[in-house]
């Protein structure tokens, strides 16, 4: 019963956690932090589970695919549910992982559809929420292979807390270790929150459909990102990758930015609607444009030095005119490398 539809959420932060068990948590003041509004209605993504809200036979399906169960309790007008939607999943690690290991089921904490709950007994989304003692949006409930509850999140986890709490549910029943000791021992290190600004890059409010012929590289960020924090501190900082970035305008855009842009294609609009138009679904993105404003090429995945060097150096090149397959281009890039001398480390 589990297929895909499309969803929302919003919440109220709260960094309260119970491993295990349900215990009620105290309410606590909705106040929103700098920069969050009521977004009123959001989709979720379109790979979250479409269930008829029968949650034991929801948990045995998923057990069937080798998979958990995460419950997700949203209400509309929840701005740190749309920061979980927007941000977290915006990290292409972060919705791999959730995919790989879960389906995920979304429960309107006000909601009237009938659920199935795990007694069998029937009863509506609200009265649901209301039962697990449901006080905050979002929270998750993770659920093991016979419907225990392994892990509560209660409120919002930034992302590298958050893909924690996924490697936790995954494969823990909440019991040994903690969640608490899991984390402690993973100890992993916060994105640095910033987007990271050079002074070659070219300024957001240059007019992109007028520059000089040179092909456009345009970074697609978030400050919430430690891929991109890597990026910048490391990849791109490194010789061979200055060398590159000398041959193409660069443009680092926050993906979530309201602020106005005159594209390459001459019109006008927000950052946000350009990246939403484009399909921007990760950060970092990397998207190359030609002279004349159109798209070329893309890189969404994660890359490391040289494949992100050969990227720029394909378009920087035009060599993605003659040759269409980016695999075939860099291959033959390492093999002249390693004919000149220069050992070619794929993972460094």
């Amino acid at each position: 019963m589990l297929k895909k539809l499309s969803a929302l959420c919003f919440a109220i932060l709260v960094l309260v956690m119970t491993p295990g068990a349900i215990l009620q948590a105290e309410p606590v003041e909705q106040v929103l932090t700098e920069g969050l509004v009521n977004p009123g209605y959001i989709d979720k993504p379109a790979w979250f589970a479409n269930s008829f809200l029968d949650i034991r036979e929801d948990v045995s399906e998923a057990a069937s695919a080798g998979k958990r169960v995460i419950l997700y309790f949203y209400q509309d007008g929840c701005p740190y549910c749309r920061k979980l939607l927007d941000t977290n999943f915006a990290l292409q690690e972060t919705e791999n992982r959730t995919r790989k290991h879960y389906e995920v089921i979304a429960i309107n904490m006000w909601g009237d559809r009938e659920v199935t709950g795990f007694d069998g007994g029937m009863t509506t989304e609200k009265a649901f929420a209301k039962s697990l003692r449901v006080m905050f949006t979002p929270t998750l409930l993770f659920l093991d292979e016979q419907g225990n509850v392994t892990l509560r999140v209660n409120g919002y986890y930034p992302s590298h807390k958050f893909n924690a709490a996924l490697g936790y549910g995954a494969k823990h029943d909440g019991v040994a270790p903690t969640f608490r000791e899991y984390y402690s021992v993973l100890s992993p290190q916060p994105a640095s929150g910033v987007l990271h600004q050079d002074a070659t890059y070219l300024s957001t409010d240059s007019a992109l459909d007028e520059r000089d012929g040179r092909p456009l590289l345009v970074l697609f960020e978030q400050k919430d990102c430690a891929p991109c924090d890597e990026l910048h501190l490391d990849i791109l900082n490194r010789p061979e990758s200055r060398e590159q970035l000398q041959r193409v305008d660069v443009l680092l855009l926050d993906m979530w930015s309201q602020d106005p842009l005159q594209r390459p294609d001459g019109k006008t609009s927000s950052v946000v609607q350009w990246a939403r138009e484009l399909n921007v679904q990760y950060a970092p993105s990397l998207v190359f444009f030609d002279a004349q404003g159109v798209e070329v090429f893309r890189t969404e995945a994660y890359l490391k030095a040289f494949h992100t060097q050969s990227a720029i150096d394909y378009v920087a090149s035009g060599a993605y005119r003659e040759q269409p397959s980016f695999q075939r281009f860099i291959a033959a890039r390492a093999d002249a490398l390693e004919a000149r001398g220069v050992h070619v480390d794929l993972m460094k």
